[in-house]
């Protein structure tokens, strides 16, 4: 990108975005008094009384501070260092935590499980399993399914519950990686489903709980809907450095977005300004489409050249995968003109790469 084109990245990831102003004002009322610390709270207990809410079931939520940590922490109360962790080769837990779920646990292997729909598939993740059953191989211990997944689609309930019917068939814990699920929810909703369907109903021990991607600040959710995960969970959180002492900031981040339904609506905004890009860069022959967008990201193949040209005009999104795979995604502070704008010089472009 020339050093003098003016950067805009909107199309960057979700994580460009800042804090939505409900939980930014949340964090304000949440700072006028003395309250006590570590989560001895109201706030605290409040977020999470509306956590348990959303999910309809008693569950047990820790907050910690990104999402990595809750993602290896969460293996690490269902893994032991002899355990396997199978997951999409796709998945975060594989390519983007700096081996912090072998970390965490100790050093349970992370078994990745290709297919080119971006899921794990029932029949292939038993095959995996029943690969190696001797003592010599890492013993299988969980299975990670990212929700939305890393290729910008979902997994319905009746997804899910195959792949959790073969994890529990063998005694292995189902972990959910939750970076992007308000923009799951907000998907799914269209199709009757809700947040406790996809993951308790259908056989999630452990979520991860994504409150950054969905506009918040340095606040992440561990829920357990198998609480006997949960047993001294509080003790992994404070030796990792994840305990945070004022955490009313983080709970009253969650208040603001829960209490106000505020979480849906931004994710709902930015699966539909995804749409939009989707549905312009549609009309471009160069244009390929890995999957179909679901959330709140746009994943294509296109010239290398066009996509240098709108690095050129100022936008910023990553290549994702080979010479010519993009990724552009969406946030809740997305504006409908930043697409037109984009639209604009995308139409610019495409034109000229057709001459």
């Amino acid at each position: 990108m020339p050093a003098d084109a003016p950067h805009d990245f909107s199309f960057a990831s979700d994580n460009t975005a800042g804090i939505t102003p409900e939980s930014l004002a949340a964090i304000t009322a949440a700072n006028a008094s003395f309250v006590s610390s570590y989560g001895n709270d109201d706030l605290t207990t409040h977020a999470k009384q509306l956590i348990r809410d959303v999910f309809e079931t008693d569950c047990d939520v820790f907050f910690v501070f990104n999402g990595t940590a809750a993602n290896a922490l969460a293996l690490s109360a269902a893994c032991r260092s002899y355990h396997g962790i199978f997951c999409h080769a796709s998945a975060h837990v594989d390519n983007d935590e700096c081996g912090a779920p072998e970390f965490f646990t100790g050093g349970a292997k992370v078994i990745p499980i290709s297919h080119a729909s971006g899921k794990l598939q029932p029949g292939e993740l038993e095959r995996a399993i029943l690969k190696r059953p001797d003592v010599h191989y890492s013993k299988a211990g969980a299975v990670s399914l990212t929700q939305s997944t890393e290729w910008g689609n979902v997994y319905t309930p009746a997804e899910i519950r195959p792949v959790s019917d073969v994890a529990k068939k063998h005694g292995l814990f189902v972990q959910m990686d939750g970076a992007r699920f308000a923009n799951a929810t907000a998907a799914l909703a269209s199709r009757g489903a809700t947040p406790a369907d996809f993951t308790w109903r259908a056989g999630v021990d452990v979520l991860s709980f994504g409150g950054t991607k969905n506009g918040m600040f340095a606040t992440e959710a561990v829920v357990f809907f198998n609480k006997t995960l949960a047993q001294d969970f509080a003790y992994r959180v404070k030796q990792t450095a994840q305990l945070s002492s004022k955490m009313r900031f983080a709970a009253a981040q969650w208040i603001g977005a829960l209490e106000s339904g505020a979480w849906l609506r931004h994710a709902a905004h930015a699966n539909a300004q995804a749409q939009r890009v989707a549905t312009a860069l549609r009309t471009f022959p160069q244009v390929k489409f890995i999957t179909e967008p679901e959330v709140n990201g746009v994943f294509v193949e296109m010239p290398k050249a066009a996509a240098e040209a709108l690095w050129a005009r100022g936008w910023h999104f990553y290549r994702f995968i080979g010479d010519d795979g993009y990724r552009l995604m969406c946030s809740w502070a997305t504006s409908p003109a930043t697409v037109d704008r984009f639209i604009a010089d995308a139409r610019a472009v495409f034109s000229n790469s057709a001459k």
